[in-house]
């Protein structure tokens, strides 16, 4: 039986629209249009599945005034990237975007201060390991979760999973926000990721892009200066049409920009239950209003459950995450910088060091405002800086892992990178760039692997490693040495010793340790005593000692 199903489109100041569909041999339908701004019309359809568009009268500046232009329902759910038309599932009489059930919406899930976040890229993590060729889907990191779990996960960043222009992208040029990026496999495969996850205890955070958009995206085609600025705010850091969060549409009291971009990130936190969203390029938002407005909303929408609002604020600002900023955290850029300059061997300021491991230093407020990483989707990855400084083999692997230490004891959350977990070494590339798993074969890659292991799980179990408590105890700048401690109240300590020059330090006292009796040295699995408040060890060039207790 046939239902009555809608359709609309918001075009408040256009002239003219149309419906064209499958369901009308591509005839034009006219649909009318309300005070509210909405073009409507009601079509009568039977349960299954339709392709269509809409016609409307263009009033933006780069087209004839009033051209006929046909475009994609800005809030389509899913794309045809074959025939580039949206596609309308019908199912008892009402739209659906698929069929999926969720299984596993009360499994507990890990708060803020317990993530350790994995960011990845579905196309490139894994799929297809024997042929480069085959891009990775949905499916492949449903397949990859128990890999994750075992290494200690219990959030996934996905990199931009919204549909994007062509076969391959990092996902950064948005044109239909939101529809899933079909490349990697269909809305119910993106959903069962989901719902496996939660299934595991992992959180899932997208990638969102906020600030811009594509140039063919269909709302700079029905009227592009009613969402966006004219032209670019900031002409150094443009990458397409930039949403205008200023503009206030007086005559319908309302922000378009503000309407759409909400709409959008209450449809990907109720639709598919995701747990955070990263913000990228949060800086050419440029308006601290819309962030406070977008957080609170997306709080509201999850409801009881965690959500963890991320920026990434380049150069950082600690403002965005303290006591009137929008987000709960965000990209420490600067700890990137820092320990990737001090394990290569390039400079050894101690203050710099201290100020990104303890980010309050910084003027942030707490231990899940900044997430800290040795590398991400925009910079080379650490052995591929190591090799640009002729470090190779062993050499590289341990200076690797005295920037592990660091990462899992810092104060921050602390994120890896795909495949950064065992050394992989591929350069920065916005091609098609997938992790060689076969590294894991390797001995060095493996005890990388085994590091990040217990690293994580050593943070996952000492809850000292989740507060903000830190103090730097000593340090020897002539030898490039610093110790610090980590506690909380309920008396847990960890304690790190590190050790950024090329001497091997045999038989170093370390003064003023914290407590006396029994330490647990996690690095070589030994115990040890301290003191008369000191210890003394053998500490190898780039090497850090981490002592529990």
């Amino acid at each position: 039986m046939a239902s009555s199903i809608e359709f609309q489109l918001f075009a408040p100041y256009n002239k003219e629209a149309n419906l064209i569909g499958s369901f009308s041999d591509w005839e034009p339908i006219k649909m009318e249009k309300g005070d509210d701004g909405y073009f409507r019309n009601k079509v009568e359809l039977e349960d299954g599945e339709y392709r269509y568009k809409f016609q409307v009268r263009s009033k933006s500046w780069f087209l004839e005034p009033d051209q006929w232009v046909d475009i994609i329902d800005p809030y389509a759910t899913d794309i045809d990237e074959y025939t580039q038309n949206g596609i309308l599932k019908i199912k008892e009489g009402k739209k659906i975007v698929d069929t999926y059930v969720w299984q596993h919406d009360d499994k507990p899930l890990p708060a803020d201060h317990e993530l350790v976040i994995y960011e990845l890229h579905v196309g490139d993590f894994s799929g297809g390991e024997d042929d480069p060729k085959i891009r990775g889907r949905y499916q492949h990191v449903t397949e990859k979760l128990d890999y994750l779990i075992d290494l200690g996960i219990n959030a996934i960043e996905l990199m931009p999973v919204k549909e994007n222009p062509g076969e391959y992208s990092w996902g950064y040029s948005p044109q239909h926000f939101f529809a899933a990026e079909s490349n990697y496999g269909s809305t119910y495969e993106l959903k069962r990721l989901i719902d496996e996850c939660h299934a595991k205890g992992i959180r899932v955070i997208m990638d969102g892009i906020y600030n811009h958009t594509n140039t063919d995206c269909p709302l700079t085609q029905i009227d592009h200066d009613y969402w966006f600025h004219h032209e670019p705010t900031d002409p150094d850091n443009s990458w397409g049409p930039e949403f205008n969060y200023e503009h206030y549409d007086e005559n319908l009291d309302l922000k378009p920009a503000w309407q759409f971009v909400g709409d959008t990130v209450d449809y990907w936190v109720k639709e598919y239950h995701i747990d955070g969203i990263r913000y990228d390029a949060a800086r050419q938002l440029d308006n601290y209003d819309f962030m406070h407005w977008i957080v609170n909303r997306t709080k509201e929408v999850a409801g009881s459950k965690p959500f963890y609002n991320i920026a990434e604020h380049i150069p950082e600002n600690p403002a965005i995450t303290n006591l009137d900023g929008p987000m709960d955290g965000c990209w420490h850029d600067s700890f990137y910088h820092t320990v990737k300059a001090h394990i290569c061997g390039d400079r050894f300021e101690l203050e710099e060091l201290k100020n990104v491991i303890d980010c309050k230093r910084q003027g942030f407020l707490g231990a899940t405002n900044v997430v800290n990483y040795l590398t991400n989707h925009d910079h080379e990855r650490i052995m591929a800086e190591l090799a640009d400084r002729s470090i190779f083999d062993e050499a590289a692997f341990k200076r690797f892992k005295l920037g592990v230490a660091l990462l899992m004891t810092a104060v921050g959350i602390p994120m890896v990178w795909m495949g950064e977990e065992f050394g992989d070494y591929h350069p920065l590339s916005q091609e098609s760039n997938k992790i060689d798993w076969n590294l894991l074969k390797n001995d060095l890659n493996s005890g990388l692997q085994a590091y990040y292991k217990g690293l994580i799980n050593l943070r996952k179990h000492n809850y000292a490693l989740y507060t903000e408590n830190i103090e730097f105890f000593y340090e020897d700048p002539e030898a490039k040495v610093f110790a610090y401690t980590r506690w909380n109240d309920e008396g847990s300590r960890v304690v790190v010793v590190a050790n950024f020059s090329d001497q091997y330090l045999a038989g170093y006292t370390i003064p003023n340790f914290p407590d006396n009796g029994t330490w647990h040295e996690w690095t070589g699995d030994y115990d040890i005593e301290a003191g008369e408040n000191q210890i003394m060890i053998d500490l190898p060039e780039y090497e850090a000692k981490v002592f529990v207790k």
